[in-house]
């Protein structure tokens, strides 16, 4: 199966959930700065989710990059990643309009947890079909942010019921971890990608 249709396909529904997340966002009631400060709470929730579907984008655009080959259970494996990414404008908005209170936070880091969840499912898959010894497998090496995600995600689930806010800060967190490249990754998409060009 060809690939870039997978990345295609995905990529648009990425982009979708990024419009639908900028669309719930509202202009301050009063044109003053006390309006401005009323809303931030609502940007800082779309900030947070935009660069989680970012980060998503980038992964996943490097993943698919280094993958030889596409199959069926690749193709559900990523369906079932879009699925959980494409509730976060509905997680985040429930958790915005409440205020950041206890379920909707904690509804937050699961359907985070999920997504990360999905995410290593996808990898894992993508690595089977391409083997141990592919560029994949090699590129991503122990993978100990793939495998500290869920773990923290966890953490912050379980400390949202004694302080939501602390749970929203362990998620920032792990966010912030992703956000610094991963130079290995780096390496070999830019080697994949000479060597692709060199065999056109």
């Amino acid at each position: 199966m060809n690939k870039n249709r997978l990345e295609a396909f995905s990529d648009g529904v990425l982009a979708i959930i990024i419009t639908i997340m900028v669309l719930e966002l509202h202009t301050p009631e009063e044109p003053t700065w006390e309006g401005v400060a009323a809303v931030l709470p609502t940007l800082f929730s779309y900030l947070l989710s935009f660069v989680y579907v970012g980060i998503y984008w980038n992964n996943h655009h490097h993943m698919i990059h280094l993958a030889s080959r596409v199959n069926g259970a690749i193709l559900w494996a990523n369906l079932h990643l879009l699925f959980w990414l494409s509730l976060f404008p509905f997680t985040t908005r429930w958790m915005d309009e409440s205020g950041f209170k206890q379920v909707p936070v904690l509804l937050y880091g699961i359907n985070l947890l999920c997504a990360a969840i999905a995410y290593y499912i996808l990898e894992r898959r993508l690595i089977a079909a391409q083997g141990r010894d592919g560029a994949l497998a090699q590129a991503l090496g122990r993978d100990w942010k793939g495998k500290a995600s869920p773990l923290i995600y966890i953490v912050g689930i379980a400390l949202t019921p004694v302080q939501p806010l602390v749970g929203i800060a362990i998620y920032t967190v792990v966010a912030l971890i992703w956000l610094v490249p991963d130079r290995r990754v780096e390496h070999f998409v830019t080697r994949a990608h000479h060597g692709d060009n060199g065999a056109g």
